[in-house]
């Protein structure tokens, strides 16, 4: 009796960073190639070698003038037509590492660069998801917030606008974001702006008392304009114009708004592959629609 023959699947002659990247982009975590040194890579000739200065495609990016997103957060994607393009493939294949971004992903990563750094993380915060990194560890939280470099000594946080290197799922069980970290960038931004009492709250540019009297009306309309945003299936760019304006209309002239809301809204709407610099036109354009 003839035995059957074995199936032969062709080997997978991809380089070992984009099997892992797109196993990464298949659960929603945005993923680019960074070059030697941690840096990413530059997707234009202004760009080769970090001559724009490194930074994302915005209007201030040095020499960048690209028209979609070029590199760093910006160009972190979960698109896999875009992370297996001709334009991302010689990258690939000389990546030194991978990076991601973890607001993208809805996360928050502590990055603790040494062994004080990791004693104080151990019994100042929760415990939660742990990655371990070459000097330190990397504590990774559910949630998003604005990212701040050197909140203490050895300590960056890294989420929105942000990317971190990808070492491994790591061990632990992932908690939520913890106030103990979120005011570690208001102590390094300064005070933050005094919290308005029922009593005190300011008019608004157009007429009326503002209604944020608790945060949970204000964190209400940012959750349901990501949402907007995300569940976008066509005209995405208008989507995204019309759920900034809406939210500016609302909750642009009151002071509420920080970075940190400004940050998740980016975040999602880069999700669904608008640029850095599609983002910043649509917010610019929607302040100048509504005489802000």
């Amino acid at each position: 009796m003839t035995q059957p023959t074995a199936i032969r699947r062709a080997p997978d002659r991809r380089p070992r960073a984009l099997t892992t990247a797109l196993t990464l982009a298949q659960v929603g975590i945005p993923v680019l190639p960074l070059r030697a040194g941690k840096v990413p890579f530059g997707n234009c000739p202004d760009c080769t070698g970090g001559a724009c200065g490194g930074r994302p495609n915005m209007k201030t990016a040095g020499r960048c003038r690209c028209p979609r997103a070029c590199h760093g957060w910006a160009a972190a994607a979960t698109d896999p037509t875009v992370i297996t393009s001709p334009a991302w493939a010689p990258m690939w294949r000389t990546a030194a590492a991978i990076a991601y971004h973890p607001a993208g992903a809805g996360l928050t990563v502590v990055d603790l660069d040494d062994a004080p750094a990791v004693a104080w993380a151990r019994t100042t915060l929760p415990p939660t998801r742990i990655v371990a990194t070459t000097r330190g560890e990397h504590w990774i939280y559910l949630g998003t917030m604005r990212s701040v470099n050197a909140v203490r000594a050895g300590v960056d946080i890294k989420s929105t606008m942000a990317y971190a290197r990808w070492l491994g799922p790591g061990t632990g069980t992932m908690a939520s974001l913890p106030d103990a970290v979120r005011a570690l960038a208001v102590k390094k931004s300064g005070p933050a702006r005094p919290t308005h009492t029922a009593g005190t709250m300011p008019a608004l540019a157009g007429g009326g008392e503002c209604r944020h009297l608790t945060p949970v009306y204000l964190e209400r309309g940012i959750a349901m304009a990501e949402q907007r945003i995300t569940e976008a299936r066509t005209a995405v760019h208008a989507t995204v114009y019309r759920t900034f304006l809406a939210v500016l209309s609302v909750h642009g002239r009151c002071g509420c708004l920080t970075d940190i809301h400004i940050g998740r809204l980016f975040t999602a709407a880069q999700a669904k592959g608008e640029s850095a610099r599609h983002c910043t036109d649509a917010w610019a354009n929607a302040r100048t629609a509504l005489g802000m």
